[in-house]
């Protein structure tokens, strides 16, 4: 689904990616983990194409598509939120918006063309589009009646709301989100993660909330030393895993101390 080969990340001397060669498959959400500073932003950043690496790529299968949550919080203020929800699917909003320029200066050698655009709006479930996006919103606790608001006139916690509706809209092939849970509250955590436990595609996500990553990750995916390693299970599992096996290592290091003295 998602391929990571040869990847290095070098800021001056510090590296921060050592040629890492990983894949993210359909049907599992990893969560990303490592220590303040391992790169765990940055990681998301080059998955989604928006810095470039040192070295190696990053290739998202053919036909795929992408979704990331925004962390502009302006980035959409001249819209209203259901518009910026609309347009987390830019293929389908694109056509959208041809098809309404084609209809308003419409003439026969229009026709044929949006006929095509049409064929493709189906089959993108446009027509349910508007409703679909209305659903998210009033689920991620945005009121009908803000549905029309421009962007630029809701408060930060209502536009953290429709930033993460924009990224779930259109079942998008890869999911990938920076800190989903700032600032929601208790009831709209739950629906979200009720929402990624029952989401059939491939989801990339970092949060420090432990018990969110317990109820929607199938991974966990460990950036430690410049590189990265999957883990099945959740956060507690791998939690638990990583500490047993470092008392292993520790008494093993001390069978290796007390054999050493006695030789």
């Amino acid at each position: 689904m998602l391929s990571v080969s040869n990847l290095s990340v070098q800021f001056g001397k510090r590296v921060l990616f050592d040629d890492v060669t990983t894949q993210f498959t359909n049907g599992n959400c990893y969560g990303i983990i490592g220590a303040n500073g391992a790169g765990k932003s940055t990681f998301l950043k080059i998955l989604s194409g928006q810095m470039e690496p040192t070295s190696g790529h990053v290739s998202l299968e053919p036909g795929k598509r992408m979704s990331v949550l925004e962390q502009n919080h302006h980035a959409y203020d001249e819209y209203t939120a259901l518009e910026t929800v609309l347009r987390g699917n830019k293929e389908l909003h694109g056509i959208k918006t041809e098809i309404d320029a084609l209809y308003a200066d419409y003439t026969d050698e229009n026709a044929e063309r949006i006929g095509e655009l049409q064929v493709r709006f189906e089959e993108l479930n446009g027509w349910n589009a508007e409703s679909d996006a209305a659903t998210l919103l009033s689920n991620l606790g945005i009121d009908a009646s803000q549905h029309y608001s421009l962007m630029g006139d809701l408060d930060g916690t209502l536009k953290v709301r429709v930033l993460l509706a924009q990224a779930l809209f259109g079942n998008p092939d890869v999911l990938i989100m920076d800190e989903p849970t700032n600032d929601l509250d208790y009831e709209t955590i739950t629906w979200l993660e009720n929402f990624l436990a029952h989401y059939d595609n491939c989801v990339i996500v970092v949060s420090h909330d432990r018990h969110f990553l317990d109820s929607v990750c199938t991974h966990i995916s460990d950036i430690d030393f410049g590189k990265i390693n999957h883990y099945s299970g959740n956060y507690t599992f791998w939690y638990e895993s990583s500490q047993l096996a470092a008392r292993q290592r520790a008494q093993q290091n001390k069978k290796a101390e007390e054999k050493k003295k006695e030789l």
